[in-house]
């Protein structure tokens, strides 16, 4: 990976560093680093996707993260900046996004988030928010040969994707972020975070997107990445063993279905 060190984000010194925050293992890794580690000043921000049974949860899970860092750790009260909140139902088309994803996707599958997290930061003029992209992600794969590093508040190195790939949909895509987790995995910051102390924090992490009677469901793909990529404690037991199941049997169906649909629509066009 190269190192280019005058790449910064665009200064917003007001907000300290922007982070996106869903109250997930990996987000709120990055927020107890950048708290607790490196004392700067944080922003966070939440898009609310009205179709994601989750929302609720999340929320929940942001506010007990918020009150225990404030009893526990007095002087986050002045670093961590109020909630921003978004509505993804607000955001307007953009047809050059669209059609980004649509051509990443014919490479690889990414998430409809990745069309609404840059629409967002487009029409709000957000630059250099922090993603939590890490590795084990599909986005840090399809990344990885076109980020430059640079060094994040004078404090600690991230990534961007770099100015040279301007003319690709990637870029389109992921421009307006950086990656400070771009080079570690969910383990690894499973044994940064008890070294720390920080383990009760992370337990009040949340990442199942169809939560059932408040657990994770165990089907979904936060829930199905938590068990791949070493957590699979965090999903009850009987739960793990429905998705051993739906991931040896009906996983593999996803790929050519969702190719079969996508060719649909195209002739429909």
């Amino acid at each position: 990976m190269p190192v280019q060190a005058r790449i910064p984000p665009p200064a917003h010194a007001d907000e300290g560093v922007r982070l996106l925050w869903t109250s997930g293992w990996d987000s709120t890794f990055q927020l107890l680093r950048l708290l607790l580690l490196h004392r700067l000043p944080v922003t966070p921000y939440y898009l609310e996707d009205d179709t994601r049974a989750s929302t609720a949860t999340e929320l929940e899970a942001i506010g007990r993260i918020t009150a225990a860092l404030h009893a526990q750790f007095p002087h986050t009260r002045a670093l961590l900046r109020p909630l921003q909140r978004f509505r993804v139902a607000d955001l307007a088309p953009d047809a050059v996004i669209a059609d980004a994803l649509r051509e990443v996707r014919t490479r690889m599958y990414i998430g409809s988030q990745y069309a609404w997290l840059p629409m967002f930061c487009k029409q709000q003029g957000v630059d250099g928010i922090e993603m939590s992209v890490h590795v084990d992600d599909k986005v840090q794969a399809l990344l990885s040969s076109r980020v430059v590093a640079f060094e994040q508040a004078g404090t600690y190195r991230s990534v961007r994707v770099a100015p040279g790939h301007a003319a690709t949909p990637e870029y389109a895509l992921f421009r307006y972020f950086s990656f400070p987790l771009f080079s570690i995995d969910k383990r690894a910051m499973e044994r940064e975070a008890r070294l720390a102390g920080w383990g009760p924090l992370m337990e009040m992490t949340w990442f199942c997107h169809r939560p059932l009677r408040g657990k994770p469901c165990g089907l979904c793909a936060p829930c199905v990445y938590t068990i791949e990529e070493g957590l699979a404690w965090r999903v009850p037991r009987v739960r793990r063993g429905l998705s051993f199941v739906y991931r040896l049997f009906a996983r593999p169906l996803k790929p050519p279905l969702r190719a079969a649909w996508t060719t649909v629509r195209g002739d429909r066009a």
